[in-house]
């Protein structure tokens, strides 16, 4: 992913940084708890698109 799109994208629910997770290939906000994939080099920011991270996900750096 463009470093320079990724710095322009925030958290569609808390408008937080967000944190690229290339072996996942998804945007992680460690605020909210929420995981967004990336299809096809495409974030997927919808709320209800997100996936809710895991403790140790959440725990993790």
């Amino acid at each position: 992913m463009d470093k320079k799109l990724l710095s322009l994208l925030v958290c569609p629910l808390c408008k937080g940084n967000l944190i690229l997770d290339k072996e996942k290939s998804e945007l992680i906000c460690k605020f909210d708890g929420v995981a967004y994939k990336i299809d096809d080099d495409i974030p997927v920011m919808l709320p209800e698109s997100g996936r809710a991270l895991s403790t140790d996900e959440k725990l993790a750096k």
